[in-house]
């Protein structure tokens, strides 16, 4: 593990109602350095925080302990419950994103810092697989990080997130709007607005195209993943 770089923050407080820590949210900073990023999350006027944040060359600075309530979620849904920071743990990723020119991938020191760092958060909280989430899985339609070049697919091999099988030929979802919601609420996407919510799973699972349209082929990725075969 690399060493973390302790960079206290004042911007945090305790979980709310005795809750427990069950997800890992992942961000990028959307700033163009990572001192800009830490600066700003160490502000006590800026009101926000995370409990980690990674440099591109893979450093990691904790700025809130892991048993306090960091403010890096917002206005958020997951399972019907909205107040993520109370169970949640926030890593910020060094990056652009999309407020800074053309978007850049996530360098390999970086995310093998990731992995690390997530593998021993996820043993130490007993978060499942499935609690491994982007900021734009609990923010549909206001947050679109960490973004269409974050490496699900890399985590997922790692054990740290869902990923489709490979092979989806034996899945199919009727593009019925009641079925379609049933099964994002079954993954922990906030329906309220259906087409905001296939918009934020679209990013995380077929980032090429996240329009909001229900097709045949979200619909494979969504049975698969929700074990609704033909």
């Amino acid at each position: 593990m690399v060493e973390i770089i302790q960079h206290p923050s004042p911007n945090y407080g305790d979980r709310r109602d005795g809750k427990k820590v069950s997800l890992l949210i992942l961000h990028y900073t959307d700033m163009l350095s990572a001192k800009a990023a830490l600066d700003r999350m160490c502000d006590p006027a800026t009101e926000v925080s995370a409990h980690y944040l990674i440099n591109e060359d893979g450093q990691i600075y904790q700025m809130v302990d892991e048993n306090k309530r960091a403010w890096h979620a917002g206005v958020s849904c997951w399972h019907e419950e909205t107040d993520v920071n109370s169970i949640s743990i926030g890593i910020e990723l060094a990056n652009p994103g999309h407020s800074n020119g053309p978007l850049q991938s996530f360098p390999e020191k970086q995310i093998e810092s990731l992995i690390e760092l997530a593998k021993d958060i996820c043993i130490r909280h007993d978060i499942p697989t499935a609690g491994v989430i982007g900021h734009s899985d609990i923010a549909p339609g206001r947050k679109v990080d960490p973004g269409p070049l974050f490496p699900w697919k890399e985590l997922a091999k790692e054990g740290l997130a869902i990923w489709p099988n490979d092979d989806l030929s034996t899945f199919h979802m009727a593009n019925d709007e009641k079925v379609i919601a049933a099964a994002l609420a079954k993954l922990g996407y906030d329906v309220r607005d259906i087409t905001q919510a296939i918009s934020a799973f679209q990013l995380r699972f077929r980032p090429n195209k996240h329009d909001g349209e229900f097709d045949q082929e979200i619909g494979q990725i969504l049975a698969a993943l929700t074990n609704k075969k033909k």
